[in-house]
């Protein structure tokens, strides 16, 4: 009996730090995806990311059997492509808690969402005159390039090949192919608006390119990320459940498999 106490009490205690390291997580991603995306806190996730992946030095090479069933609609070069999908991993890296960016798809969400409406804003108010930002500390032409001439493609096209030009330009190598620190110190400094750019700020691009992030890993699986439903579920979230209504009354608290969009379509 004393044997079979001490092993609940174990269990207990394991459960309990699990719990705790969940909750951590969850306040973490739950900050960023509600818009607190300061350099202070995007700073602190990447140095926790260094502290827990010491050993990883380079992301993991895409498997392009695990995308066969995906396809390009933007990005027509490849290794624009492959720019985005290593930026996306560092700034939703895989890690005890589930997959990151490339696991969920968040690549193939973004190109969609260029290759729509979205891309050329086009539900936006588009015409002249633009106000065009002096520097990072002038709030006047608004977020993420808001009242630029260029499109959200545009900016997504200008920036990923910054990156990588930067990449070339301090490590000689490209941005997809240098180590995880390096690209670390990269996108830190396009967060803090360090890197020069045309038409719009590394600012302004680095917070397109973390919402856009955000969106792939957590929007529903119809629109091309959260694959598999992989980033509800890391969140315990219950999706797009059509009623609550056999579960609202009952005092013990259930938890739900979440329900995608497409459970309701046929596909």
């Amino acid at each position: 009996m004393a044997s079979d106490r001490r092993d609940d009490t174990a269990q207990g205690n394991a459960q309990h730090q699990q719990d705790l390291s969940r909750r951590k997580f969850l306040k973490n991603s739950g900050l960023l995806a509600g818009g607190l995306v300061g350099g202070g806190l995007f700073g602190g996730l990447l140095t926790g990311s260094l502290e827990k992946k010491e050993e990883k030095k380079k992301i993991a090479p895409v498997k392009k059997e695990s995308m066969v069933m995906e396809a390009r609609q933007f990005f027509s070069r490849q290794h624009d492509f492959d720019v985005l999908t290593a930026a996306t991993e560092q700034i939703f890296p895989e890690d005890e808690h589930g997959p990151g960016a490339i696991k969920l798809g968040v690549p193939y969400y973004i190109d969609k969402q260029l290759a729509g409406r979205w891309g050329i804003n086009g539900r936006d108010y588009r015409h002249s005159p633009y106000a065009v930002k002096l520097d990072d500390t002038d709030k006047s032409a608004g977020p993420a390039g808001e009242q630029s001439i260029l499109d959200r493609g545009d900016i997504f096209m200008l920036g990923l090949r910054k990156l990588d030009d930067e990449s070339q330009k301090r490590f000689k190598i490209g941005f997809d192919e240098a180590e995880e620190e390096r690209q670390i110190e990269i996108l830190q400094d396009f967060d803090d608006g360090k890197v020069a750019m045309n038409g719009v700020t590394s600012a302004e691009f680095f917070n397109l390119l973390l919402q856009a992030t955000l969106e792939g890993a957590y929007s529903d699986p119809l629109y091309g990320g959260n694959k598999d439903m992989e980033g509800w579920k890391m969140k315990e979230f219950p999706g797009a459940q059509a009623s609550y209504a056999g579960y609202i009354e009952q005092e013990e608290f259930k938890k739900l498999e979440p329900v995608s969009l497409r459970d309701y379509q046929g596909h």
